[in-house]
């Protein structure tokens, strides 16, 4: 069941005024059907933000558009508004007659579920039927919905591309074609999937395309794909709200979530969005905090779709009051009233720094930013620096700790004070006797000097080599030169019989016979 709570607040600027004349001047004057009016000023709803005020003219004459806004200025509303106007003027078939007639593309599966819930809402006083499709859920659902017949469909490209090879999804029908966030589909390979998407659709359709910044990949591919089109531009592309107060820390990468902690405690943020770089590093953060008694959870693309809309659903509810989040899956996050966004990891590039940003600081109210930023990232924060053309405010300087090993009076294994030996070098072990030289050769054999070591008379008077010469391990070698030591020799073995031993002349008069 989709509620209207589920609306992303930030499509729309909410005005307190409620004079006729504003009104007029707002959203009556696009001439809209009347169900789709009479939802949007339900929800309070009356003055256009600057994208809607440009696009939803010529989308309702039927022209193609180029839109480019930051973050959180109502571009979800400045398309869904003048589709459902159109939808619903041409008229619609019924029930499993239905066919696909609008196609939006969405880069994530929390963006797909926002555009759908908008659609639901905008569009409750009519009999449209939109629906979503996006990978990490059954397909079986999603196959019925197609079947049973539906108008509007939200996709995200990888699930879309599915379907269709399945043969569950025609797009003969499509006269709307909606690519939004385009600029962050290019950041996670979606473009060849898209070009891949688009023949099979009719020549003749409105193409839109909304995005928050303008790469050259994407102007390439609006020229493909769009004819004729409405340029709208806001505002400066790589300009971010003046209504998020921007800092950073420069704080060592081992002590970021000390500092953290610290500061989630001090500022108390009613609702705190954390950027981690990677899924694992979002878990990490989320544990640490949990120790700390920070009420706080994750959300990445390793949970599953149901689990991470019953995080969303949590933290609007301010259940847990931080969420920590990677890039792509907080591109989908649109809640009101997030106050503080900490990126804990230095974005990889300028622009997601302003999109991470766009976290806060929405429909009008004022949020704040803090980034760490660790040595190795320095180069990182010059890169935006030079995209905002100021630098940011340092709020804080954290000097680097001492090692674990380097605490004072602490010693590592090893270690050596002023005039101490190794505890492996043969001069500082006390002297030995000479019956222990041969049992203690083999622990001998790692000191570097046993390499070299010079062979030993036996009891015998014959050579033995060191272990070292010889090509055994060190216990099958430690063990043989201990046995011939212990071992007697031949003239005790003579005495022990009650014999003399052989004298040298005897011994080579008998080799002589």
């Amino acid at each position: 069941m989709h509620l209207v709570e589920s609306l992303p607040q930030d499509d729309l600027q909410l005005n307190t005024h409620n004079s006729k004349k504003e009104t007029k001047a707002g959203f009556e004057g696009f001439d809209l059907a009347e169900p789709i009016l009479r939802s949007v000023l339900m929800e309070g709803y009356t003055i256009a933000t600057p994208i809607q005020a440009k696009a939803i003219g010529p989308i309702l004459e039927g022209r193609d558009v180029v839109g480019c806004a930051q973050t959180g200025t109502g571009k979800t509303a400045a398309f869904a508004l003048p589709i459902l106007h159109r939808l619903i003027t041409k008229g619609n078939a019924k029930g499993n007659g239905r066919k696909i007639r609008a196609l939006i593309l969405a880069s994530t599966r929390e963006l797909a579920s926002q555009i759908r819930d908008s659609f639901y809402t905008y569009g409750q006083y009519t009999t449209l039927r939109v629906s979503a499709i996006y990978g990490g859920v059954s397909q079986m659902p999603q196959e019925k919905a197609l079947r049973n017949g539906i108008d509007i469909l939200v996709a995200t490209p990888g699930r879309l591309m599915d379907l269709m090879q399945q043969g569950f999804v025609d797009l003969k029908s499509v006269e709307t074609l909606v690519l939004d966030e385009a600029d962050r589909m290019l950041d996670m390979g979606f473009l060849p999937a898209i070009r891949r998407i688009v023949p099979h659709l009719p020549k003749t359709r409105q193409t839109l395309l909304f995005s928050a910044t303008m790469p050259e990949e994407i102007i390439r591919l609006a020229s493909d794909i769009v004819s004729d089109p409405i340029d709208i531009k806001i505002e400066p592309v790589r300009k971010t709200t003046d209504l998020v107060d921007q800092h950073v820390c420069m704080v060592p990468q081992k002590q970021k979530i000390q500092l953290l902690v610290d500061m989630i405690r001090e500022m108390k943020p009613a609702r705190a969005i954390v950027f981690s770089r990677t899924k694992h590093g979002a878990d990490r953060i989320a544990k640490h905090l949990f120790a700390a008694n920070i009420k706080a959870d994750a959300i990445h693309s390793n949970k599953s779709q149901n689990k991470r809309q019953r995080i969303l659903e949590d933290f609007k509810w301010k259940n847990p009051p931080v969420l920590i989040a990677t890039d792509i899956a907080a591109r989908g996050i649109d809640v009101d009233g997030v106050t503080h966004v900490f990126n804990f990891d230095m974005p990889g590039d300028a622009e997601t720094y302003v999109h991470r940003i766009g976290r806060t600081g929405r429909a009008g109210a004022s949020g704040m930013s803090i980034s760490f930023c660790d040595i190795e990232e320095r180069k990182l924060l010059r890169s935006i620096e030079t995209l905002l053309k100021r630098k940011l405010p340092v709020l804080q300087t954290i000097e680097p700790t001492r090692d674990a090993g380097e605490v004072r009076g602490e010693r590592r294994p090893g270690d050596r004070q002023n005039g101490e030996r190794r505890t492996g070098d043969r001069s500082s072990q006390p002297a030995r006797r000479p019956s222990d030289r041969s049992s203690a050769r083999s622990s001998d054999r790692s000191s570097p000097s046993s390499s070299f070591r010079s062979s030993q008379p036996t009891a015998a008077g014959r050579t033995s080599f060191s272990p070292a010469a010889r090509p055994k391990s060190a216990k099958s070698a430690g063990s043989s030169v201990a046995a011939k030591s212990q071992r007697p020799g031949k003239k005790e073995r003579a005495q022990k019989r009650g014999e003399q031993p052989d004298s040298p002349t005897e011994r080579k008069g008998r080799n002589d016979d």
